[in-house]
């Protein structure tokens, strides 16, 4: 049974980058208290739920928490006039506006409304103490707003562009392809190697609703991933959690679930985004989808193929290389660059409990979900 493309399984272990990075919010453990008789199923019988699950609307209430091991970060706070004064001119936030929320949900616990009204209808609300930001892809625009800063993004599809290009490759781009439980589980079930011993767990409960839990254990111990559980709705086969474990921990590195769901059709209203009058609007088109451009030579440094990320490794053990001429010059300028790495033997590094990131003395960034010194080998 193939579920999605081959590329799916590529990303996999990078799925903890852009997860981390753009879903972020805590999610309930299930809930294992309450019996729940469900006909038993094989994986592959869940898989197949999954796969023929007909959910294209609905809205609920998605919690999420991630323990990778990193300090809170507060990034709006505590910047100095010569730490801001080093950004380029005209920025009016410490970091560009999906930087901020990224770094932001690398810890901690977030809590967020979700609403999907198609495959290019969704909105993503992250409510802080104070202030809430917003993700929302309708058509051919996609907004990015913070209410802290009163700043928003606007992204401009080339709808034209995107109808040319495959699904899944399209999606890796959006900004909210990973914001629920569901897309993020697509990642792991596109598609299943001899790399993965899937099973099916204990019957639980989550948002309400009685679910299967399909596990994913990575058979090789070159990965900081110890597992990973799917909630599967019984009914409709949606994924309504998300639970990664990390090598050597009880507790889950990242979780991501609905803990209220309702699959009535959102109000088209909710995807018709106008920023505030007062806010900086920060104009930005979307690169289109290129064929060749996704990496999928392992091992090509071309000059075509230079400038875009280089996929060595496969399954769980993949790693991620940027070459030094498509990382922006701004990263290595960034003054938080030294607060979030630690200076290691040829670069830097930022080391969590499931993702590993080296920054080369070269310029080069490596990133994966396995140990520093994988990445180190591969640089050199």
């Amino acid at each position: 049974m193939k579920l999605v493309s081959r590329n799916s399984l590529r990303w996999l272990p990078a799925f903890v980058v852009p997860a981390v990075v753009v879903a972020a919010v805590i999610a309930v453990p299930l809930q294992a208290g309450a019996t729940v008789d469900l006909p038993d199923k094989t994986p592959e019988q869940v898989l197949l739920l999954v796969n023929d699950s007909t959910v294209s609307a609905f809205s609920g209430t998605v919690e999420q928490s991630a323990d990778l091991g990193l300090p809170s970060l507060d990034l709006s706070a505590g910047m100095s006039e010569s730490m801001t004064g080093a950004l380029p001119e005209g920025n009016d936030s410490v970091i560009p506006l999906g930087v901020t929320t990224a770094l932001a949900l690398l810890s901690g616990a977030h809590e967020f409304r979700v609403y999907v009204g198609g495959e290019s209808q969704s909105r993503v609300q992250i409510k802080d103490r104070m202030a809430e930001r917003d993700v929302v892809h309708n058509g051919g625009d996609i907004w990015l707003y913070d209410s802290n800063t009163n700043a928003a993004t606007h992204l401009s599809l080339d709808l034209e562009a995107t109808a040319q290009a495959k699904s899944a490759e399209l999606q890796s781009q959006l900004p909210t392809d990973l914001a629920t439980p569901a897309q993020l589980a697509e990642r792991f079930l596109g598609e299943l190697d001899p790399s993965t011993t899937v099973s099916v767990g204990t019957n639980a409960r989550v948002a309400g609703r009685s679910v299967y839990e399909l596990v994913l254990t990575p058979k090789t111990t070159e990965t900081l991933v110890a597992s990973v559980s799917i909630a599967v709705d019984s009914e409709t086969g949606l994924p309504l959690q998300v639970t990664v474990l990390a090598q050597g921990q009880s507790s889950p590195a990242f979780q991501v679930g609905f803990t209220a769901i309702d699959f009535a059709a959102p109000n088209a209203d909710l995807f018709a985004f106008t920023p505030p009058a007062t806010a900086t609007v920060t104009e930005q088109a979307m690169p289109a989808p290129t064929e060749g451009a996704t990496g999928d030579q392992p091992g090509d440094h071309s000059s075509a193929a230079g400038q875009v990320p280089v996929m060595t490794g496969t399954g769980w053990s993949t790693i991620v290389e940027v070459p030094a001429a498509a990382v922006p010059a701004e990263l290595s300028a960034n003054p938080m660059l030294d607060q979030l790495t630690t200076a290691v033997d040829g670069g830097r590094a930022v080391t969590t409990s499931l993702v590993t990131v080296f920054l080369s003395n070269d310029g080069r960034v490596f990133a994966g979900a396995v140990p520093l010194a994988a990445l180190q080998a591969a640089a050199e």
